[in-house]
C-alpha cells in the first residue's frame, strides 16, 4: 500500500536487517509499532513526496454551509478559485536548503485567471491550495533534486538501493545453481549474474481479443475526422537475411505516416484479472524548509440544492460544443483483433551486418513528431470542449517505432510504460515533469504463447538478458544485446529453427520472432526438485463466523471444484479451523472419518501429527470430501467469540514450511486472543470529518514479519475478509502484501441478509480455487543501459535490489515499477525493458515466461508529451499516493496529485506550445488527465469529507496497488452507459451472441435522465439506475415489473426473460463481466435506494459538499498555472 513500509526489501548479503522497501523494520529498530513506518533511505525519483506537515484549516476541498447538497452538475460560469490563506506561524519540516534554490513567496493574491466568472449569486466553493507537496512550488521556479521525477537517491551508506546494482552476482533465490552453471563476467551497471526470475504455465489462456494497433502515429490537422480503420498489413521492410555485407550499414527507412488522423487503436476487453493486494516501494524522505502559502479570500456558500432532473445551463464555451470526431467504425475489440500481438509469428529479418536497434540509422530521428502536429499534439482547450471522453475504451497509444518493429512490440496490455518515448536525459524528464514508470501484467491469461524447450536458453553473457526481437544480429554466429551491447556467441543449437525445421537462420527462431515467449527451464534453473501444489485452508469458526453463513458456501464451493485444483497426482490439502484454540484434522488415508485434533496452547503453538494433517488429495480425497459436508454443522451451536488469528497463522507457517505451498485464510473480526491480537483504532464519529486519515498503517509489525517468514519458505497468504464490523485491514493486509498473496474483502457479507455479496464470494472462490497458478516464483525487470529502477509497487518481497520474491503468481496480480534515467541516452534511438518472471507450474514443471518491451528515444519535449499514456500515468500516480498517504499524509497524497496535473500542463503550455492562447490547454493525449486526477481525489481511496470506513478505505489502497490497470482504471473513472434504448447497430458477434455497444457518458447527473435506465461499470461493482418515469416497456422486458414502483429494493441479478431487450441488457452485462476474472456484484438503484449515495458518488464531473466540479477543478487548475 504505501511506500511507507510495503515494500520490503533486505541487503544483499551483508547481515542487513529487512528494510521495508526505504523504511527500516520498525522491529529491527525496536520502534513501537506503528510509528514511523516510512522509510529513513532515500528513494530515487518520487513525484509523491512528502511536504511540510499541513497546519490545521480546512478540509482539501472544503463545504460550503452545513447542509445537503445533493451531487449537481455545476458546469457554470466561476469566479475564479482561489487558494485558502495558510496559517501563519505553522512550525514546518526543515532541509538542509537546496543549493543556490532562493526560497520563493508567492503574492498574497493571485491575479484573477481569464476564465468565465459567475456572480456572486453562484460563487463556488474555494479550490484546494496548491501546496508544495507537489513536484514544484512554483510552475517558473522548479524544486531541487529531491522534488524531481525520476531523479536517482543518493545512496545511503551500506543500505541497498533499489536502483544499486548488487556487489557481486545475486543468486537467484530460486536456483544459486543457476549463477554457477556457467562462468560468466561479473554482471554490469544494474544487472545480476544470476538468471533472473520468470513464469508461466502449461499452455495459458487469454480473455479477450489481442492488443491495440500497432500503426505509428498517425498524423492530422486538428479537426480531421478519422476514416473508418481497415486492418494493417505489414510488409517486411527489412532486408532478405544473408552474409553480413560490407562496408557501413544501410539506413532503414520507416514507413511513411498513413495520412488523416491516428488510426484509432483501442484497448480490447479488458483481461480476466482478480484483485490482489500491494505492497510499496521507497519514498524519499520527508524534507522540505519552504512551502508555498497562498492566499485566498473567505469561503464562500454553494449554489442552493437542486433536484434530480433539473440541470443548470451550460456556462459559456460548453454550449454548442460538437462531439469529438467519430471513431472508426470498427469496434475497439475487433480492431484490437487484428492486430499481430497473438497472431502467428511473423517473419523477423534483422539488418545486415550493422549495428542494432541502440544504432538503428537517423531513419528514427527523421520520424520525429515535429515534421507535422500529430494528433496526440493537438491543443485541446479542456474549458471549452466538453465531450472529451471517447466513446469506448480509452485506447493505449502506439509507439513511435518503425513497424517491423512495433508489430513484434510486446501487448500493452501485458507490459506498458507511463512515457511511449523515453526522454534522451533527466534533464528533459524533469522538464515533462511526468512520472516515468513501466505497469506490468506478467502472468497474465493468454490465448496464444509460444513455448520453447531447449535444453540452452540462449542470454547475454553480461547481463543475463533474453535473447529476443530487438537484439541485432552481427552475423549468423554473433549477436548484439539490446541491453548492454556485449556481443555474444550464437549456441550451435541455436542455428537450427524449429518451427521452419531449417538451420542457419537464428533470427528466424521464435525467441526472436515474439516480445513474450515461455521457456520450459532446464535443471539448472532448480535449486530443490518444484514442489508439488500444495493448499492449506484456514478458517475461522467463531460464533461470528458461524452467523455471517459463510462455511457452508466455502464447503460447497470447494467440493464444487475439488477436481479442478490446478495441479497433478502429487497435490496436497489440509485444513485448519480456530477460535479461540486450534482444530487440526487428520485425513490420513486409511482413516474411516476426518479426526479432529485440538490445540489449545495458542502461546506456544505445536502440530500434534505434522504427517498427516497435509495430504495428498488424490489418495484421500473421500475424507476431504467428508470433512467438508461435516464442518458447517460440527460449529453450528458454538458460542465462542474469541479469535486466535495469530496462533492459527504460526500454526499453518509450520505446516506448510517443509514444502511451501498457499495459504488461504477466512476471517470475519478482529483477532482479540493470543499473537497478532488487535485493538478497533477507528471512531465512526471521524470517517467524514477528519481532515487527515489516521491508522492508515499497521498497528502490529506481527502480520509483516510472519508474512516474509512465509516469503522465504515459499509460502503466500491469501486473505479473505467477511466482516461487518472493522477488523483492521491496514494490520491484517501486511500477511498477503509482503507473501505476494491478495486479499478479498467482502463487507456486510450475510448469507441471508446480503445474497448480491454471496453470490459475489461464490464467483470468486470459484475463480480463485481454479485460476492458474505459480509456485516459488521471482521475477527481475532489466532495462538498457542508462535507465534504472528504482521502486517497486505491488505485492512482493524485494529480495535483492531487483530481484521480486512470489511464492506464488496468479494471473490477476499486477504490478509497477517507477524508473529514472542515470546516464543520457544520447546515443541511443530505441531502449529495451525485459521482465522474465520464473516459477514452478502446478504441474511440477520450472517455466519461464519473458515479456520484452521496446521504446524509442526522444530527445525533444513535443514528442515526449505525444508519446505520454495518459492511463499509465494515472495508475502509477495512484500507485505512488498509495504510498504517500500511510508514509506522510492523506492531505499530502491528494495535494501532490492535483500538483501533478497541474505541473504536466505547465509544462506544456510553456514549453510546447507556440503560440500562447487563453484557456486551460493540453494535448490531446493529456486530455483526459485532470479528470483522471480529479476522480482520484474522489476515489474511496481518497476522499474526504465523505463517510467512508476505514476499511473500505484501505481496501480500495490495495486494489490501486495490486490490481492490473485496466481494472485499476474502472475503479478511477467508471464507465456509464444509458441501456433503455440498446440496439443491435454497431454490436458486437462473438460465440453468436449480439452484444450491444452503447456509447460511454460522462459521469454527471445531467446526463442521467428520469425517463431511462443507465449501467454504471465501478470494476467491483455494476449498478443499474431506474429513472422514476422509465418507460413502462424497459421495466416489463428487461426487469419484469409493471411499473417503477414494484422495481424491488434488493434486486441483484437481472431476469432470464425471453425478450429481445432483456437479451441485449443480459448479454451486455454478461460480457462486461466476462473481461474480468473476479466478479462485480450488480445492484438496481432507485431513487429511494440505500445505495443511491455510491452510485451518485461516482458523478466525478459533479460538486458534492465536499468536492469541486469538474468544471470548477479545471479553473482551479488554470488559475495555477496562470500564476
Amino acid at each position: 500500500m504505501s511506500t511507507a513500509g510495503f515494500n520490503s526489501q533486505n541487503g544483499t548479503g551483508t547481515g542487513q536487517t529487512y528494510a521495508n522497501g526505504p523504511s527500516q523494520n520498525p522491529v529491527a529498530l525496536q520502534q513501537p509499532p506503528g510509528v514511523n513506518y516510512g522509510m529513513n533511505h532515500q528513494s530515487a525519483y518520487n513525484p509523491m513526496q512528502a511536504k511540510a506537515l499541513a497546519p490545521p484549516g480546512p478540509g482539501l476541498y472544503p463545504s460550503g454551509p452545513n447542509q445537503p447538497v445533493p451531487p449537481v452538475s455545476s458546469y457554470q460560469p466561476g469566479p475564479p478559485v482561489a487558494p485558502y490563506p495558510s496559517s501563519p506561524g505553522q512550525p514546518l519540516l526543515s532541509r538542509p536548503p537546496l543549493g543556490g534554490l532562493p526560497s520563493h513567496t508567492p503574492p498574497q493574491s493571485a491575479s484573477p485567471s481569464p476564465g468565465p466568472r459567475i456572480p456572486s449569486a453562484q460563487a463556488t466553493p474555494p479550490p484546494p491550495a496548491v501546496s508544495s507537496s507537489g513536484y514544484y512550488p512554483n510552475p517558473q521556479q522548479p524544486m531541487g533534486p529531491t522534488w524531481r521525477y525520476n531523479t536517482a537517491a543518493p545512496p545511503m551508506g551500506p543500505a541497498t538501493a533499489m536502483s544499486t546494482p548488487p556487489r557481486g552476482p545475486v543468486a537467484n533465490h530460486v536456483n544459486p545453481a543457476a549463477s554457477l552453471a556457467a562462468p560468466f563476467p561479473p554482471s554490469s551497471a544494474t544487472y545480476s549474474s544470476a538468471p533472473p526470475p520468470e513464469m508461466s504455465h502449461s499452455p495459458t489462456r487469454i480473455s479477450g481479443p489481442g492488443v491495440p494497433p500497432t500503426s505509428m502515429h498517425g498524423y492530422t490537422q486538428p479537426g480531421a475526422a478519422p476514416p473508418p480503420m481497415a486492418p494493417h498489413t505489414y510488409q517486411n521492410v527489412r532486408p532478405a537475411y544473408g552474409p553480413p555485407p560490407t562496408g557501413p550499414p544501410p539506413s532503414m527507412k520507416p514507413t511513411p505516416p498513413p495520412p488523416g488522423p491516428p488510426v484509432g487503436s483501442a484497448t480490447p476487453p479488458p483481461p480476466k484479472a482478480d484483485g490482489a493486494v500491494a505492497g510499496g516501494g521507497p519514498q524519499a524522505p520527508n524534507s522540505f524548509n519552504h512551502v508555498d502559502n497562498r492566499m485566498a479570500g473567505p469561503t464562500q456558500p454553494g449554489p442552493p440544492a437542486r433536484h434530480l432532473g433539473h440541470y443548470p445551463s451550460l456556462p459559456p464555451g460548453y454550449q454548442n460544443t460538437s462531439a469529438p470526431p467519430a471513431p472508426s467504425s470498427v469496434h475497439p475489440a475487433i480492431q484490437a483483433a487484428t492486430q499481430p500481438y497473438t497472431q502467428s509469428p511473423q517473419p523477423y529479418q534483422q539488418l545486415p551486418a550493422g549495428p542494432g536497434p541502440a544504432q538503428l540509422s537517423p531513419s528514427l530521428a527523421a520520424m520525429s513528431l515535429q515534421s507535422k502536429t500529430p494528433e496526440a499534439l493537438r491543443v485541446v482547450n479542456l474549458l471549452q470542449e466538453r465531450n472529451l471522453l471517447p466513446p469506448g475504451p480509452v485506447p493505449a497509444p502506439t509507439p513511435c517505432l518503425p513497424q517491423d518493429l512495433q508489430k513484434l512490440n510486446c501487448n500493452p496490455e501485458v507490459f506498458r510504460c507511463t512515457l511511449t518515448s523515453i526522454p534522451q536525459t533527466q534533464a528533459l524528464l524533469n522538464k515533462a515533469k511526468m512520472p516515468l514508470g513501466l505497469l506490468l501484467h506478467p502472468f497474465k491469461d493468454l490465448s496464444q504463447l509460444p513455448v520453447v524447450t531447449s535444453s540452452t536458453i540462449v542470454r547475454c553473457r553480461s547481463c543475463r538478458t533474453y535473447i529476443n526481437p530487438f537484439v541485432s544480429f552481427l552475423d549468423q554466429r554473433r549477436w548484439k544485446c539490446n541491453l548492454c551491447y556485449r556481443v555474444n556467441d550464437v549456441p550451435e543449437e541455436f542455428m537450427y529453427n524449429p518451427v521452419s525445421r531449417s538451420y542457419g537462420e537464428p533470427h528466424k527462431r521464435p525467441e526472436v520472432q515474439n516480445a513474450t515467449i515461455e521457456f520450459i527451464a532446464p535443471s539448472e534453473y532448480m535449486l530443490r526438485p518444484p514442489q508439488p501444489a500444495v493448499y492449506l485452508f484456514v478458517m475461522d469458526v467463531s460464533h461470528n463466523a458461524v452467523e455471517t453463513g459463510y462455511l457452508k458456501e466455502f464447503c460447497q464451493s470447494v467440493l464444487d471444484n475439488i477436481n479442478s485444483l490446478p495441479g497433478d497426482s502429487r497435490t496436497k490439502v489440509g485444513f485448519i479451523t480456530f477460535d479461540s484454540t486450534i482444530h487440526f484434522y487428520n485425513l490420513q488415508e486409511g482413516l474411516s472419518q476426518p479426526q479432529m485434533l485440538i490445540v489449545s496452547d495458542i502461546e506456544d503453538i505445536f502440530l500434534p501429527t505434522p504427517d498427516s494433517l497435509l495430504v495428498n488429495l488424490n489418495e484421500s480425497k473421500e475424507l476431504v470430501e467428508d470433512l467438508l459436508k461435516s464442518l458447517p454443522s460440527l460449529f453450528e451451536k458454538t458460542m465462542e467469540t474469541q479469535s486466535a488469528l495469530g496462533s492459527a497463522l504460526q500454526a499453518a507457517f509450520k505446516l506448510l514450511s517443509p514444502t511451501g505451498g498457499r495459504m488461504s485464510v477466512f476471517q470475519t473480526q478482529l483477532p482479540n486472543l493470543g499473537v497478532g491480537a488487535l485493538q478497533s483504532r477507528e471512531d465512526p464519529n471521524q470517517r467524514a470529518s477528519a481532515k487527515d486519515i489516521q491508522h492508515l498503517s499497521p498497528a502490529t509489525d506481527f502480520y509483516k514479519k510472519l508474512a516474509l517468514d512465509c516469503s522465504g519458505q515459499q509460502v503466500a497468504v491469501d486473505l479473505f475478509l467477511l466482516s461487518s464490523q472493522y477488523c483492521d485491514l491496514a494490520s491484517l493486509g501486511c500477511i498477503s502484501r509482503y507473501s505476494a498473496g491478495s486479499v478479498f474483502y467482502y463487507p456486510s457479507y450475510h448469507h441471508h441478509h446480503n445474497p448480491g455479496q454471496v453470490e459475489r464470494f461464490h464467483k470468486d472462490l470459484k475463480r480463485y480455487l481454479t485460476r492458474k497458478i505459480g509456485f516459488e516464483a521471482v521475477m527481475r525487470i532489466r532495462c538498457t543501459k542508462g535507465l534504472s529502477i528504482h521502486t517497486f509497487h505491488g505485492n512482493f518481497f524485494v529480495r535483492s535490489t531487483d530481484l521480486l520474491s512470489l511464492p506464488n503468481v496468479n494471473p490477476d496480480a499486477g504490478f509497477a515499477v517507477q524508473m529514472s534515467i542515470e546516464e543520457n541516452l544520447d546515443d541511443m534511438q530505441v531502449v529495451s525493458f525485459q521482465a522474465a518472471l520464473l516459477y514452478t507450474s502446478s504441474k511440477g514443471e520450472r517455466r519461464i515466461r519473458v515479456h520484452t518491451l521496446c521504446l524509442p528515444v526522444a530527445s525533444s519535449l513535443s514528442d515526449i508529451f505525444a508519446g505520454a499514456d495518459v492511463q499509465a500515468i494515472t495508475g502509477l500516480l495512484a500507485c505512488m499516493a498509495v504510498d504517500r498517504s500511510v508514509s506522510a499524509s492523506l492531505s499530502d497524497a491528494r495535494d501532490a496529485m492535483t500538483n501533478a496535473a497541474i505541473d504536466s500542463l505547465t509544462s506544456y503550455r510553456q514549453s510546447v506550445l507556440t503560440i500562447q492562447q487563453p484557456g486551460l490547454l493540453a494535448p490531446a493525449c493529456l486530455r483526459l488527465f485532470p479528470l483522471f486526477i480529479l476522480a482520484l481525489l474522489k476515489q474511496k481511496a481518497f476522499r474526504t469529507g465523505t463517510s467512508t470506513r476505514l476499511d473500505d478505505r484501505v481496501f480500495a489502497m490495495y486494489q490501486l496497488k495490486y490490481q492490473p490497470l485496466v481494472f485499476t482504471m474502472l475503479m478511477i473513472h467508471p464507465a456509464l452507459y444509458r441501456v433503455d434504448d440498446l440496439t443491435d447497430e454497431g454490436a458486437l458477434n462473438i460465440n453468436e451472441r449480439t452484444i450491444p455497444q452503447p456509447r460511454v457518458l460522462q459521469l454527471s447527473v445531467e446526463k442521467l435522465s428520469r425517463e431511462g435506465a443507465f449501467l454504471m461499470d465501478a470494476g467491483t461493482v455494476i449498478y443499474l439506475w431506474i429513472g422514476r418515469n422509465c418507460h413502462p416497456n424497459f421495466l416489463t422486458q428487461v426487469l419484469a415489473v409493471p411499473n417503477y414502483a414494484a422495481v424491488p429494493d434488493n434486486l441483484y441479478v437481472l431476469p432470464d426473460l425471453d425478450t429481445a431487450e432483456s437479451q441485449r441488457t443480459r448479454a451486455f452485462v454478461g460480457w462486461l463481466r466476462d473481461q474480468r476474472p473476479f466478479f462485480p456484484s450488480f445492484h438496481v438503484i432507485r431513487d429511494e435506494s440505500q445505495l443511491k449515495p455510491q452510485f451518485m458518488q461516482n458523478m466525478i464531473e459533479d460538486r458534492t459538499e465536499s468536492a469541486l466540479s469538474y468544471y470548477e477543478f479545471l479553473l482551479h487548475v488554470q488559475q495555477q498555472i496562470s500564476k
